[in-house]
């Protein structure tokens, strides 16, 4: 039993990059029973730019799901964007999840924007300034609700999209001083806290495709400056080791990854 699961983040969407990903998405068929979309589809989160991503994303062969990221929040038409992408068939995930029945069996997805914080033994603590609690605060519920998603869903394969990392690993490449704007611990404790096959982020444009959750969990950064394709393809179930890309533009194109 095997479900093939395409994933991109941070495609910046704007009217000057629409139809660039169009043809390779086309494809997804071929290698990929759903496409995963880790936040940041947008430049300033406008429902304009909204539109574009609707008309990149929507309408293809198979189910998407995003979570949206902190560019998506950038113009505070949050309401207005969520409305554009789920008029357009887009599911938008916010604290929880969705279970679909591809044909190697029922994928469950689990999905939050995320926070940064930071990592263990350099992040942020709810202590001080009202501030400095405000934000660890929303790291918290963030995170809890994120675990909560993934507990609750009845599926055979379990998968965890967030835009924000839930490792420091794959934040390497990134300066050390900026990691706690690009994730949070907490992340990847709630994702060890249900039995998790996959978690996908995006958010660190300079980062590593790989990393591990402390309780094993592999975790991939498909932002697309870092996959630097239409979008990533990951096997989950009898074949966790697999992975595989497709390239913008060329029809029908995979290669494996070591």
């Amino acid at each position: 039993m095997v479900i093939r699961i395409a994933a991109v983040g941070d495609v910046h969407l704007d009217e000057d990059v629409v139809g660039r990903f169009r043809p390779a998405l086309e494809e997804l068929p071929e290698c990929a029973d759903v496409l995963l979309l880790a936040g940041d589809l947008t430049r300033h989160g406008t429902e304009a730019e909204a539109r574009c991503v609707a008309e990149e994303f929507g309408g293809l062969a198979v189910p998407v799901v995003t979570v949206l990221g902190n560019h998506d929040h950038q113009c505070d038409q949050v309401p207005q964007v969520v409305k554009v992408l789920e008029d357009a068939g887009i599911t938008v995930l916010e604290g929880n999840g969705v279970v679909l029945d591809c044909a190697g069996g029922r994928l469950g997805i689990a999905g939050v924007k995320g926070f940064g914080g930071g990592f263990a033994g350099r992040c942020a603590s709810d202590f001080g300034e009202p501030e400095m609690k405000a934000f660890v605060r929303t790291t918290n519920e963030s995170a809890e609700a994120l675990g909560t998603a993934l507990r609750s869903l009845d599926c055979d394969m379990l998968v965890a999209l967030t835009h924000y990392s839930p490792v420091p690993d794959t934040l390497a490449g990134e300066p050390l001083e900026i990691y706690p704007f690009l994730g949070s611990y907490q992340l990847g404790q709630a994702i060890d806290s249900a039995p998790t096959a996959l978690a996908l982020h995006g958010h660190a444009h300079a980062g590593t495709e790989r990393g591990t959750t402390p309780g094993g969990v592999r975790v991939r950064n498909v932002a697309h400056p870092v996959i630097k394709q239409a979008y990533s393809v990951f096997h989950v179930g009898d074949q966790l080791d697999t992975d595989q890309v497709s390239p913008i533009g060329q029809s029908g194109s995979q290669r494996s990854w070591s």
